[in-house]
Order: structure tokens, then C-alpha cells, then sequence
């Protein structure tokens, strides 16, 4: 159902709008958990190890999916708030047709540089031959991947945050299923895992996009419109663009981390791959409520409701603030549990890397969830500038003292590096916000 996120209480209406994406969110983090999980306890520790070598790889990919549907949301939400169905018609259409031909390059490109990125990241030789073949089935879905995040963020941009969640279960709780069955009944190892996403992704997209398409096709315009336009791609350019930089900026940081990791040994990277699993799935908890408030900016951007945005972002502070609990409770006090879900028989070094890494960054989730709350607002305003400002702050600090402390601390330092670049982002953000970067430009453009 499409929703107008631009009356009622903001607070209310935002609470309403992001909770189905966040438990959509729980899903899609689930199944990658899952893989892990599946990896780990039924193909041993090396499986589990090669999944987690080629994880930053998958992120880049991954990267341009998000920041394409950041981008196209925005400017949908946009849209939608200025009460302009036959622009918005086709601004989806134009998203969807530059989309497919984006991801038919990407997937060209990532199935021939595969070997080299996986040499790139310094991969130790006893999960290099799992860790390519887990990547070349990935990237052979990146079509699959691609519409079906574009799709998503089309629904979310419309209010609809339901609509992607019933399809994000369908797809997680069937490549569960497929996990278990290909690795543990047909022991196919890494293979099954990848093949499991694979087939569950790409089910889910195909009906995706039926459904989007019987949903535009409800909606009623005087004038016939155009599927495809320059005009349009440029403006969703403008703010996916500098998303897809920050997104893929962040991939990039994580390789150039990963390849610090995996000199350290195999036992290091699959303690690390478990730990950044359940890391990310709390990162992207949070980045998805963000993703709300963005949605919730853009709508009330578009009618000039600068002061119902201010209302919602303290109402999402509150919501973000109060989900970093749960998980800052499991990781620091349960870190042993949670790394061992992924280890059935895994070394020492393994699990205690794992519960290190964990202690050293949960602490610190109650900044770096105030600082993808800023950058919600910013994204959605279309302060992109001051956005990237904050987000590569963060990543070029973080890289930079991982590979510093590393010298002394070993891989401590690493993982100290974490928080430093999220009090630094988290400074700058909060700073373009309560200064009113986006809210000044967005009156400038109207």
C-alpha cells in the first residue's frame, strides 16, 4: 500500500513506516548470517573462512545495488511528496531500464576480474580455490541482486514498506532452506552456499517486479508518459552517484582491511568473518532505519514540511538509540555464544578473535547509530556533499589506523580503529545537521 508520509504525527508515521523495513532487514540479514552459520558448523572452518575472504569483494557489488536504490528513492519519495504521479512513473521506469544494463557491465566485469581480487586481498592458497568459486556464482546474480534492491527501494520510496518486507522473508527463509539442503544433504560446500543465495534471490526478484509492475499500472495519469528519460536519470545520478561512492568507498576500506586480516591466517579470518556477519547485520539494522528517515525527509521535502523532518529525526533518534541496546547486551557480555553458532569445531584463535573484535566495537554502536541518523536526513534533503564528507571522513581514518596500530597491537588494532573512525563521522554529521546544511539547501532549490 502506498503511503503519504507527509501528514499524521511523525513520530507515529515514521515508527510505522521503518519497522517493516527493519524487520525486513532482520530477514535479509538472517540468510547471510545463515550462510556463515551453514558454512562454518558443515563445511568446517576453512568454508567458513573462504566465504568470509571474498565477503568485501560481494560488498562492492553489493555497494552499487544500494546506492542505486538510494538514489532512485530519494527522488521518487520526492516525487511523490510534490504529488507528480507522471514524473514519477518515470523516474521508476528510467531506474529499472539503466539498472538492468548497469548490472549486465557489473556482472561482465566481476566474473573476469574475480581471480585478481581475490589474489588483490592477499587470500591465504587453502581457501582461495572455495573463496573464487563462492564469488564467480555471486557475481553470476547480480542481475538478480540489482532489480531486486531497485525494486525495494522503489516500494519503500512509496511509503511501502510492507510490500518488500513479505518478499525479504520469502527470500531469506527460502535460502535457509536451500542452505541446509545443499551444504548439509548434498555436501556441495561453498558451492551450496552461493548456489542457495543464488536461487532464493533470484526467485525473489522475478516476483518483485511482477508485483511493481501491476502496482504502477494502478496508478492512473492524464498524459501518456515517457519510459525513459535523460533528464531523469541525471537527477537520480545526482544523489545515486555520490551514493554508490560512499557505498562502494566503504567496500573498497573493507578489502584494504580484509587484506590486512588475511595475513594474519585462516583461523584469524573465519574468528573475523563471524564477528563482521553479526557486525554488519547491526550496522545495516541501523543504516535501514536511516533509510526511513531518508524516505521520511525526501516526502516532507518535497511539500515543505522542514519542521515535521526535525520531528522525525528526534523520533528515529530515540528508535536507534533504543535498538543499539539489544545488540551492544549480546555482543560484549555473549560474544563467546554468538561467535560459536558459527564454529562447531573451530579453533581457539578463531573463536577468540571473534569475541575480541566484538568487545572492542559494540560499545561504541550508540555513536555510530546517531551518525546514520544524521546522514538519513542529509541523503534525503539531497545534502550529498556534506553527507560524503562525514561518511569518507569515517572510512579514510578507519583504514588508515588499522594498518598503523596493526604494527604495534597486531590485530587489536585493527579492530580499534572501528570506533575512532565512528567518533570522527559521528562528530562530523551531527554537525552538518544541527547546523542546517540540508535544510538550507533544500529551501534554495524551491
Amino acid at each position: 500500500m502506498i503511503k503519504d508520509l507527509t501528514t499524521g504525527k511523525p513520530g507515529v508515521t515514521l515508527w510505522k513506516y521503518s519497522i517493516p523495513m527493519f524487520i525486513s532487514v532482520l530477514f535479509q540479514q538472517l540468510y547471510n548470517i545463515a550462510d556463515s552459520i551453514i558454512a562454518g558448523r558443515y563445511a568446517g572452518e576453512n568454508a567458513l573462512a573462504a566465504v568470509g575472504a571474498s565477503y568485501p569483494i560481494t560488498m562492492i557489488f553489493m555497494a552499487v545495488a544500494i546506492g542505486s536504490s538510494i538514489g532512485c528513492s530519494v527522488v521518487i519519495s520526492q516525487l511523490f511528496g510534490a504529488r507528480q504521479p507522471g514524473q514519477m512513473k518515470t523516474a521508476i521506469s528510467t531506474t529499472l531500464l539503466s539498472g538492468l544494463a548497469l548490472s549486465a557491465v557489473l556482472t561482465g566485469i566481476g566474473l573476469s576480474a574475480c581471480r585478481f581480487l581475490m589474489r588483490l586481498i592477499k587470500t591465504p592458497e587453502n581457501i582461495f580455490a572455495d573463496g573464487e568459486l563462492y564469488l564467480k556464482i555471486y557475481i553470476g546474480g547480480i542481475l538478480f541482486l540489482f532489480v531486486y534492491n531497485l525494486c525495494n527501494g522503489i516500494f519503500n520510496s512509496l511509503g511501502d514498506s510492507k510490500t518488500p518486507l513479505y518478499f525479504l522473508i520469502f527470500s531469506s527463509l527460502g535460502n535457509i532452506v536451500l542452505d541446509y539442503w545443499f551444504v548439509a544433504g548434498f555436501h556441495w560446500g561453498v558451492a551450496g552456499v552461493a548456489w542457495a543465495t543464488f536461487t532464493a534471490q533470484g526467485t525473489a526478484c522475478i516476483l518483485v517486479l511482477i508485483t511493481l509492475y501491476l502496482r504502477m499500472k494502478s496508478i492512473k495519469t492524464e498524459d501518456k508518459i515517457p519510459l525513459y528519460s535523460y533528464a531523469m536519470l541525471k537527477r537520480i545520478g545526482l544523489i545515486a552517484i555520490p551514493s554508490i561512492l560512499q557505498q562502494s568507498f566503504i567496500s573498497v576500506g573493507n578489502i584494504f582491511i580484509q587484506g590486512l586480516t588475511n595475513g594474519y591466517g585462516s583461523s584469524v579470518i573465519a574468528g573475523y568473518s563471524a564477528a563482521i556477519k553479526l557486525n554488519t547485520f547491526t550496522i545495516t539494522s541501523f543504516t535501514t532505519l536511516a533509510n526511513g528517515v531518508s524516505g521520511f525527509t525526501a516526502q516532507n521535502m518535497g511539500a515543505g514540511k522542514y519542521e515535521r523532518i526535525k520531528k522525525g529525526f528526534n523520533a528515529g533518534l530515540l528508535m536507534v538509540l533504543f535498538m543499539a541496546i539489544p545488540f551492544f547486551i549480546a555482543f560484549f557480555f555473549f560474544g563467546g555464544a554468538m561467535i560459536g553458532l558459527f564454529l562447531k569445531e573451530g579453533s581457539s584463535e578463531a573463536l577468540d578473535t571473534g569475541i575480541t573484535f566484538l568487545k572492542i566495537v559494540s560499545p561504541f554502536y550508540f555513536v555510530i547509530s546517531v551518525k546514520l541518523l544524521a546522514d538519513g536526513v542529509l541523503r534525503g534533503s539531497g545534502a550529498m556533499k556534506y553527507f560524503m564528507i562525514a561518511t569518507f571522513s569515517d572510512l579514510i581514518i578507519r583504514v588508515i589506523l588499522s594498518f598503523i596500530l596493526s604494527i604495534p597491537l597486531g590485530t587489536n588494532g585493527i579492530w580499534l580503529s572501528w570506533p575512532i573512525g565512528w567518533i570522527m563521522g559521528t562528530a562530523l554529521s551531527l554537525f552538518f545537521y544541527l547546523k542546517g546544511k540540508w535544510e538550507i539547501r533544500s529551501k534554495r532549490e524551491k
